[in-house]
Protein backbone atom coordinates (compact mmCIF):
# COMPACT_ATOMS: atom_id res chain seq x y z
CA UNK A 1 0.00 0.00 0.00
CA UNK A 2 1.29 3.63 -1.09
CA UNK A 3 1.01 5.88 1.86
CA UNK A 4 -0.32 8.85 1.05
CA UNK A 5 1.49 12.17 3.04
CA UNK A 6 -0.75 15.25 1.55
CA UNK A 7 -4.33 14.28 0.75
CA UNK A 8 -6.49 11.91 -0.86
CA UNK A 9 -9.51 11.60 -2.50
CA UNK A 10 -12.54 9.22 -1.93
CA UNK A 11 -12.25 6.28 -4.43
CA UNK A 12 -8.65 5.98 -3.25
CA UNK A 13 -9.68 5.98 0.13
CA UNK A 14 -12.69 3.49 -0.04
CA UNK A 15 -10.62 1.00 -2.54
CA UNK A 16 -8.16 0.84 0.65
CA UNK A 17 -9.27 -2.21 3.10
CA UNK A 18 -9.85 -1.36 7.07
CA UNK A 19 -6.91 -3.33 8.82
CA UNK A 20 -4.49 -0.99 6.44
CA UNK A 21 -6.56 2.95 7.37
CA UNK A 22 -7.47 4.55 10.46
CA UNK A 23 -10.07 7.17 9.50
CA UNK A 24 -10.53 9.50 11.92
CA UNK A 25 -13.40 11.98 11.45
CA UNK A 26 -12.83 15.70 12.39
CA UNK A 27 -15.96 17.07 12.10
CA UNK A 28 -16.45 20.19 14.76
CA UNK A 29 -17.81 23.66 14.84
CA UNK A 30 -16.68 26.47 17.13
CA UNK A 31 -20.19 28.20 17.51
CA UNK A 32 -21.37 24.10 19.18
CA UNK A 33 -18.69 22.34 20.26
CA UNK A 34 -21.13 19.19 20.46
CA UNK A 35 -22.52 19.33 17.05
CA UNK A 36 -19.86 17.68 15.13
CA UNK A 37 -19.73 14.38 17.41
CA UNK A 38 -23.42 14.24 17.36
CA UNK A 39 -23.49 14.64 13.20
CA UNK A 40 -20.97 11.80 13.59
CA UNK A 41 -23.19 9.20 15.36
CA UNK A 42 -26.06 10.36 12.77
CA UNK A 43 -23.62 9.25 9.79
CA UNK A 44 -19.86 8.77 9.04
CA UNK A 45 -17.44 6.36 6.80
CA UNK A 46 -17.53 2.97 7.74
CA UNK A 47 -14.84 2.32 10.58
CA UNK A 48 -13.93 6.04 11.36
CA UNK A 49 -13.55 6.69 15.04
CA UNK A 50 -14.33 10.39 16.07
CA UNK A 51 -12.23 13.24 17.44
CA UNK A 52 -13.12 16.42 18.82
CA UNK A 53 -10.95 19.41 18.38
CA UNK A 54 -11.54 20.81 21.80
CA UNK A 55 -11.25 16.97 23.89
CA UNK A 56 -8.58 15.44 21.80
CA UNK A 57 -6.52 17.69 19.84
CA UNK A 58 -6.17 20.41 22.21
CA UNK A 59 -5.58 20.38 25.84
CA UNK A 60 -7.88 23.44 27.19
CA UNK A 61 -6.90 23.22 30.77
CA UNK A 62 -3.45 24.80 29.52
CA UNK A 63 -4.67 28.09 28.05
CA UNK A 64 -3.63 29.49 31.43
CA UNK A 65 -0.17 29.23 30.13
CA UNK A 66 -0.61 31.74 27.72
CA UNK A 67 -0.70 28.71 24.54
CA UNK A 68 -3.61 30.21 23.10
CA UNK A 69 -7.39 28.78 22.74
CA UNK A 70 -6.27 25.45 21.79
CA UNK A 71 -2.69 24.46 23.10
CA UNK A 72 -1.23 21.07 22.53
CA UNK A 73 -2.26 18.51 23.75
CA UNK A 74 0.18 16.55 26.00
CA UNK A 75 2.63 13.81 24.20
CA UNK A 76 2.00 11.38 26.60
CA UNK A 77 -1.99 12.18 26.22
CA UNK A 78 -1.59 11.96 22.31
CA UNK A 79 0.08 8.98 22.72
CA UNK A 80 -2.91 7.49 24.19
CA UNK A 81 -5.32 8.71 22.42
CA UNK A 82 -3.66 6.86 19.19
CA UNK A 83 -3.62 3.48 21.03
CA UNK A 84 -7.31 3.70 22.24
CA UNK A 85 -8.10 4.35 18.50
CA UNK A 86 -5.89 1.27 17.73
CA UNK A 87 -2.95 3.08 15.78
CA UNK A 88 -0.85 0.37 14.75
CA UNK A 89 2.73 1.53 13.34
CA UNK A 90 2.44 1.36 9.39
CA UNK A 91 -0.87 2.02 9.40
CA UNK A 92 -2.03 5.38 6.87
CA UNK A 93 -4.30 7.53 8.89
CA UNK A 94 -6.72 9.37 7.27
CA UNK A 95 -8.35 12.42 8.96
CA UNK A 96 -11.86 14.47 7.69
CA UNK A 97 -13.84 17.41 7.99
CA UNK A 98 -16.65 19.07 7.08
CA UNK A 99 -15.33 20.93 4.47
CA UNK A 100 -11.95 19.72 2.65
CA UNK A 101 -10.14 20.03 6.19
CA UNK A 102 -10.35 23.60 6.85
CA UNK A 103 -10.96 22.61 10.67
CA UNK A 104 -9.35 19.88 13.00
CA UNK A 105 -9.07 17.22 9.91
CA UNK A 106 -5.67 19.28 8.88
CA UNK A 107 -4.79 19.96 12.41
CA UNK A 108 -4.35 16.31 13.64
CA UNK A 109 -2.32 15.52 10.02
CA UNK A 110 -0.21 18.20 11.51
CA UNK A 111 -0.21 16.52 14.80
CA UNK A 112 0.46 13.50 13.28
CA UNK A 113 3.44 14.91 11.58
CA UNK A 114 4.70 15.63 14.80
CA UNK A 115 4.88 12.24 16.11
CA UNK A 116 6.30 10.89 12.23
CA UNK A 117 3.20 8.97 11.82
CA UNK A 118 2.36 8.99 7.84
CA UNK A 119 -1.26 10.82 7.82
CA UNK A 120 -3.60 12.79 4.83
CA UNK A 121 -6.81 14.50 4.51
CA UNK A 122 -9.74 13.37 2.53
CA UNK A 123 -9.85 15.78 -0.19
CA UNK A 124 -13.10 17.40 -0.02
CA UNK A 125 -14.10 16.05 3.61
CA UNK A 126 -17.61 14.34 4.18
CA UNK A 127 -19.00 15.90 1.36
CA UNK A 128 -16.93 14.67 -1.13
CA UNK A 129 -17.59 10.78 0.46
CA UNK A 130 -20.70 11.55 0.15
CA UNK A 131 -20.68 13.39 -3.17
CA UNK A 132 -19.31 9.48 -4.60
CA UNK A 133 -22.07 7.98 -3.30
CA UNK A 134 -20.02 5.77 -1.16
CA UNK A 135 -21.35 3.96 1.98
CA UNK A 136 -21.99 5.29 5.14
CA UNK A 137 -22.70 3.86 8.80
CA UNK A 138 -24.44 5.59 12.46
CA UNK A 139 -23.37 4.96 15.62
CA UNK A 140 -20.02 4.52 16.76
CA UNK A 141 -17.37 2.42 16.12
CA UNK A 142 -15.62 0.40 18.50
CA UNK A 143 -11.80 -0.05 17.66
CA UNK A 144 -9.42 -2.91 19.06
CA UNK A 145 -7.25 -0.65 21.24
CA UNK A 146 -3.19 -0.79 20.36
CA UNK A 147 -0.39 -1.64 22.51
CA UNK A 148 0.21 1.17 24.56
CA UNK A 149 2.46 3.95 22.27
CA UNK A 150 5.39 6.78 24.19
CA UNK A 151 5.34 8.88 20.83
CA UNK A 152 7.69 12.34 21.30
CA UNK A 153 6.80 15.61 19.07
CA UNK A 154 9.52 16.49 16.93
CA UNK A 155 10.90 19.62 18.02
CA UNK A 156 12.22 20.85 15.15
CA UNK A 157 8.57 21.34 13.74
CA UNK A 158 7.57 23.39 16.71
CA UNK A 159 7.63 26.83 17.37
CA UNK A 160 5.89 27.82 20.57
CA UNK A 161 8.02 30.39 21.57
CA UNK A 162 6.22 33.76 21.56
CA UNK A 163 10.10 35.56 22.19
CA UNK A 164 10.61 34.06 18.48
CA UNK A 165 8.41 35.85 17.39
CA UNK A 166 8.55 38.62 18.85
CA UNK A 167 12.76 39.31 17.32
CA UNK A 168 11.55 38.33 14.03
CA UNK A 169 14.30 35.68 14.34
CA UNK A 170 11.75 32.75 13.45
CA UNK A 171 11.08 33.15 9.75
CA UNK A 172 8.32 35.30 7.57
CA UNK A 173 4.96 34.90 9.38
CA UNK A 174 1.59 34.31 7.01
CA UNK A 175 -1.86 34.46 8.93
CA UNK A 176 -4.39 32.19 7.86
CA UNK A 177 -7.49 34.29 9.42
CA UNK A 178 -9.79 35.83 7.02
CA UNK A 179 -8.67 39.38 5.65
CA UNK A 180 -11.19 41.40 7.83
CA UNK A 181 -9.38 39.73 11.25
CA UNK A 182 -6.13 40.41 9.81
CA UNK A 183 -6.92 44.01 9.61
CA UNK A 184 -8.26 44.27 13.15
CA UNK A 185 -11.75 45.34 11.30
CA UNK A 186 -13.75 42.92 13.21
CA UNK A 187 -12.77 39.89 15.86
CA UNK A 188 -15.40 37.55 17.16
CA UNK A 189 -13.56 35.15 19.62
CA UNK A 190 -10.27 37.04 20.51
CA UNK A 191 -8.84 39.93 23.10
CA UNK A 192 -7.90 42.43 20.20
CA UNK A 193 -8.08 41.95 16.60
CA UNK A 194 -5.20 43.12 14.11
CA UNK A 195 -2.35 41.38 13.74
CA UNK A 196 1.25 40.45 14.61
CA UNK A 197 3.90 43.16 12.73
CA UNK A 198 5.44 41.78 9.78
CA UNK A 199 3.18 39.03 9.43
CA UNK A 200 1.49 38.75 5.78
CA UNK A 201 -2.32 37.26 4.96
CA UNK A 202 -3.32 34.15 2.96
CA UNK A 203 -6.96 33.20 4.41
CA UNK A 204 -7.04 29.56 4.20
CA UNK A 205 -9.81 29.64 2.60
CA UNK A 206 -8.25 30.27 -0.47
CA UNK A 207 -6.99 27.47 -0.98
CA UNK A 208 -10.17 25.21 -1.78
CA UNK A 209 -11.96 25.72 -5.36
CA UNK A 210 -15.59 25.66 -5.51
CA UNK A 211 -16.67 22.23 -4.71
CA UNK A 212 -14.51 22.46 -1.21
CA UNK A 213 -11.38 20.59 -2.73
CA UNK A 214 -7.96 21.99 -2.63
CA UNK A 215 -6.93 23.79 -5.99
CA UNK A 216 -4.83 22.36 -8.21
CA UNK A 217 -0.95 21.75 -6.58
CA UNK A 218 0.38 23.88 -9.63
CA UNK A 219 -2.30 26.55 -8.80
CA UNK A 220 -1.31 26.36 -4.79
CA UNK A 221 2.19 26.78 -5.38
CA UNK A 222 2.05 29.84 -7.68
CA UNK A 223 -0.19 31.26 -5.60
CA UNK A 224 1.49 30.60 -2.27
CA UNK A 225 4.98 32.01 -4.29
CA UNK A 226 2.95 35.50 -4.55
CA UNK A 227 2.24 35.83 -1.93
CA UNK A 228 5.85 34.54 -0.35
CA UNK A 229 7.19 37.42 -2.18
CA UNK A 230 10.30 35.33 -1.93
CA UNK A 231 10.51 34.00 1.49
CA UNK A 232 11.66 30.24 1.24
CA UNK A 233 9.11 27.55 2.42
CA UNK A 234 11.38 26.68 4.80
CA UNK A 235 11.27 30.07 6.93
CA UNK A 236 7.63 30.18 6.78
CA UNK A 237 6.02 29.99 10.23
CA UNK A 238 2.02 29.48 9.96
CA UNK A 239 -0.33 31.02 12.49
CA UNK A 240 -4.29 31.75 12.57
CA UNK A 241 -6.82 32.31 15.39
CA UNK A 242 -5.53 29.49 17.84
CA UNK A 243 -3.22 27.46 15.63
CA UNK A 244 -5.98 24.83 13.95
CA UNK A 245 -6.66 26.77 10.32
CA UNK A 246 -3.03 27.38 10.27
CA UNK A 247 -2.18 24.07 9.70
CA UNK A 248 -4.50 24.09 6.17
CA UNK A 249 -2.18 26.77 4.58
CA UNK A 250 0.65 24.55 6.03
CA UNK A 251 -0.69 21.66 4.67
CA UNK A 252 -1.89 23.54 0.81
CA UNK A 253 2.02 24.29 0.71
CA UNK A 254 2.89 20.48 1.02
CA UNK A 255 0.88 18.90 -1.14
CA UNK A 256 2.00 22.29 -3.75
CA UNK A 257 5.59 21.09 -2.80
CA UNK A 258 6.82 24.11 -1.07
CA UNK A 259 8.10 21.92 1.94
CA UNK A 260 9.12 22.39 5.50
CA UNK A 261 7.34 25.60 7.09
CA UNK A 262 6.30 25.32 10.48
CA UNK A 263 3.44 26.58 12.84
CA UNK A 264 3.59 28.90 15.77
CA UNK A 265 1.03 26.61 17.70
CA UNK A 266 -0.32 29.53 20.28
CA UNK A 267 -0.98 31.59 16.93
CA UNK A 268 -2.97 35.14 17.19
CA UNK A 269 -4.72 34.11 20.85
CA UNK A 270 -1.44 33.54 22.09
CA UNK A 271 0.31 36.29 21.15
CA UNK A 272 -2.53 38.52 22.39
CA UNK A 273 -2.52 36.82 25.87
CA UNK A 274 -0.11 39.16 26.81
CA UNK A 275 -1.55 43.17 26.42
CA UNK A 276 2.90 44.56 25.70
CA UNK A 277 2.61 42.55 22.92
CA UNK A 278 2.66 44.95 19.62
CA UNK A 279 -0.43 44.74 17.71
CA UNK A 280 -0.68 45.82 13.54
CA UNK A 281 -3.62 47.19 12.13
CA UNK A 282 -4.74 47.25 8.53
Amino acid sequence: MTLKTTLIDAADLAARSSDQVLIVDCRFALSDPTQGERDYRDGHIPGAVYASLDRDLSDRSRQAEGLGRHPLPLESAFSALLSRWGWRGGMQVVSYDAAGGAMAAARLWWLLRLVAVEAAVLDGGYAAWLAAALPTESGEALPRPASKLSLRYDASQLLLDHADIADGTSGQLLDARGAARYRGEVEPLDRVGGHVPGALNRPFADNLDHDGRFKPAAQLRAEFTAVLAGAEPAHVVHMCGSGVTACHNLLAMEHAGLQGSRLYAPSWSGWVSDPARPVAKG
